[in-house]
C-alpha cells in the first residue's frame, strides 16, 4: 500500500470519536495502540451473514466482557496476529476465497471486516475493497462495528458496505464507560443515524446481555430503538464469561426472557437471541471505591472488575486516562474462557 494512501487520515488521527489526534503514520499511538492497519486473521466463516471473515487488530473501546480479547487488546497483550497485509492481496485472496466451493457450500457470499474495530483501520479497508471490486465489482461487503466512529467515518463506511453489524453495549453514559471506557453518546448518535438514513443496510443491531451490568439498560434501549423504528432487527447476545470477566456469571434463560418481554413491550417487531445460556460464575461486588463515582449499580459492578484488573481512570475515559501506554486492562489475560 502507498504511505501516502494513509497519510491524510493518519497523521492527526480522527476516525473515531477519541480523536486522539495522534501522528500513527509517524508510530505514535492513540487509545487503540495501532500504528499501521494489521491483520489478525481471515477465514470463512458460517455465522451469519456467511463470509469471508477479515479480523483486524486492535480496538478503540476496552470492553471488559470481551470476546475476541486476544485480537482487540494487540498489540498491549502480545499475542500473536498475522500482520502487516498489503491490500491488493488481501483483495486477490478475498475474491478467490469467495469463489471458491468451499464458500459455496456454506453460501458466503461476502467480505466480512471484524475485528477488534474495523473503524481504525478504515482508509486501509476502503483499499481492500475498492481492489477487491475492480476484480468482482458486484462484492458485497459487511463492516461490523462498536459504532464508535464520527459522523464522517460513519458516511465514509456507508459509501461502500453492503450491511452493517452494530454492537450497542449500554444506554446509559455511566454503564457505557464502565464497560467500554467510552462514552455512548456517539453510539447513540449513530445508531440513529443508520436507522433513519441506512436502515437498508443494517443487518441488524447487537445486544450482549450482560447479567448484573447493563440490565437496566435493556428496557431503555428497547424503547429508544422503538421509537426510531419498531421494524428495526435487534439480536440479543447471551454473554459468556470471558476476558475481565471472566469469572462473572453469563447471561440466564430467565434474563434473555426478560429482554425479550421489554422488546415486545416496547412493540419491537424484528428481535431474536442466540447464545449458550446459564453458564457459572459468581455474581459481582462493588469496590468501596466506586460506590459514589458511578451512578447505576451495574456500572458500579462493571467498573469494580475494571479496578482490580488495574483500570486507573473512574469514571472509566480512555482518552483522557494518564496511564493509556501503560493498561493493565489491556495486559489482562483470562484464567476461563467459555
Amino acid at each position: 500500500m502507498n504511505p501516502l494512501d494513509l497519510e491524510h487520515d493518519l497523521r492527526e488521527c480522527a476516525l473515531c470519536e477519541h480523536r486522539c489526534g495522534v501522528d500513527r503514520f509517524a508510530g505514535e499511538l492513540g487509545v487503540c495502540r495501532m500504528a499501521s492497519p494489521m491483520v489478525a486473521s481471515r477465514t470463512l466463516h458460517p455465522a451469519p451473514p456467511e463470509s469471508y471473515t477479515v479480523f483486524v487488530a486492535g480496538c478503540n473501546f476496552k470492553c471488559l466482557g470481551c470476546q475476541n480479547w486476544t485480537i482487540s487488546q494487540f498489540p498491549d497483550n502480545q499475542m500473536d496476529v498475522d500482520g502487516h497485509v498489503d491490500p491488493e492481496s488481501l483483495a486477490q485472496e478475498t475474491v478467490s476465497m469467495l469463489s471458491s466451493r468451499r464458500a459455496t457450500l456454506m453460501s458466503a457470499d461476502r467480505v466480512f471486516f471484524s475485528g477488534g474495530e474495523p473503524t481504525i483501520h478504515l482508509p486501509f479497508i476502503e483499499k481492500v475493497v475498492a481492489d477487491a471490486r475492480k476484480l468482482s465489482p458486484g462484492l458485497k461487503v459487511n463492516f461490523d462495528t462498536n459504532g464508535f466512529m464520527t459522523e464522517k467515518s460513519l458516511e465514509r463506511v456507508l459509501c461502500f458496505t453492503t450491511s452493517l453489524t452494530f454492537d450497542i453495549k449500554a444506554f446509559y453514559d455511566d454503564t457505557m464507560r464502565a464497560i467500554t471506557g467510552a462514552p455512548v453518546g456517539p453510539v447513540l448518535r449513530n445508531v440513529e443515524i443508520v436507522a433513519k438514513r441506512a436502515v437498508d443496510k443494517l443487518w441488524e443491531f447487537r445486544i450482549v446481555l450482560i447479567p448484573e451490568v447493563n440490565e437496566d439498560d435493556i428496557r431503555p434501549l428497547c424503547n429508544f430503538l422503538a421509537s426510531l423504528s419498531t421494524d428495526l432487527p435487534v439480536a440479543f447476545l447471551a454473554f459468556r464469561p470471558n476476558f475481565v470477566l471472566d469469572q462473572h456469571l453469563g447471561a440466564t434463560r430467565e434474563l434473555i426472557a426478560r429482554c425479550l418481554e421489554w422488546a415486545k413491550s416496547a412493540n419491537l417487531r424484528n428481535v431474536t437471541y442466540a447464545g449458550v445460556v446459564d453458564i457459572p460464575g459468581t455474581r459481582g461486588s462493588v469496590a468501596e471505591e466506586m460506590e459514589k463515582v458511578y451512578e447505576r449499580r451495574g456500572a458500579k459492578i462493571a467498573a469494580s472488575y475494571a479496578l482490580a484488573a488495574g483500570c486507573t481512570t473512574h469514571p472509566r475515559d480512555c482518552v483522557s486516562c494518564p496511564s493509556a501506554s501503560t493498561c493493565l486492562v489491556k495486559k489482562y489475560i483470562p484464567t476461563r474462557s467459555c
